[in-house]
């Protein structure tokens, strides 16, 4: 009974605050060249994204996972979100499945203890502008779990973004930059460690279907590396 925690108290209880009227479903997946992510690269393999989540009004329930086609990298969230006009808060339940059957407890997805958990929650504050004014902005920390330095201390590491999108005819292009204030899971020191573009369009497949691609140019400047990624979506 002490295992029905966790992950399975926040979707119950999401399952009651919802009900069953007027809910929304998203099922959609993503596959990209490769998994890049806040400028740090995350396997030299294509990568298949899931989600699958529950909205209604101001509330999304989900997970959304990465899964290496190679098999070398796996990563399954649970998050929380709420949205108020144009601000949203965000809880993200972070975890990384091995491919065979856990030994230990950080490898185990039902341990929750601090100092040997596998978990890392993170709380994100985001603000998004209008058509009109389409920038966005967002911070997240994190602030349990696995993400801990050499003496067992949470790092606390943070990451902040901006960004802004400029419609040129049939396509969108996004640019971003995103930086890390202090030492911790994004870089060794405080600076810019993801800049770059986004170009979006619509692959017209038949006349009902339309095949949402993107192209991002993703330089991190403090490992001086670039990444060249493609991705649709479906």
């Amino acid at each position: 009974m002490k295992k029905i925690t966790g992950v399975f108290f926040i979707l119950l209880s999401s399952f009651a605050l919802f009900g069953q009227d007027s809910l929304t479903t998203n099922v959609s997946a993503d596959i990209y060249s490769r998994y890049v992510w806040r400028g740090l690269d995350y396997g030299t393999s294509p990568s298949i994204q899931p989600t699958l989540s529950l909205s209604k009004k101001n509330f999304e329930i989900g997970y959304w996972g990465a899964i290496s086609t190679l098999g070398g990298y796996c990563e399954t969230d649970l998050y929380l979100k709420y949205t108020l006009k144009k601000f949203s808060i965000t809880v993200t339940d972070y975890f990384f499945p091995i491919n065979s059957i856990p030994t230990t407890k950080t490898e185990r997805y039902f341990n929750y203890e601090d100092k040997t958990t596998g978990h890392i929650f993170e709380g994100m504050l985001g603000w998004k502008g209008s058509e009109k004014f389409p920038l966005y902005i967002y911070a997240a920390t994190s602030f349990y779990g696995a993400d801990k330095d050499t003496s067992g201390d949470n790092r606390y590491s943070t990451y902040a973004e901006a960004g802004y999108s400029f419609k040129i005819k049939d396509k969108t292009l996004d640019v971003f930059v995103g930086f890390t204030p202090t030492e911790g899971l994004y870089g060794n020191d405080i600076g810019v460690v993801n800049l770059g573009f986004t170009g979006t369009k619509k692959i017209k497949i038949n006349d009902n279907f339309e095949l949402p691609a993107k192209v991002s140019l993703v330089f991190n400047p403090q490992t001086e590396n670039i990444h060249l990624v493609f991705g649709i979506t479906l």
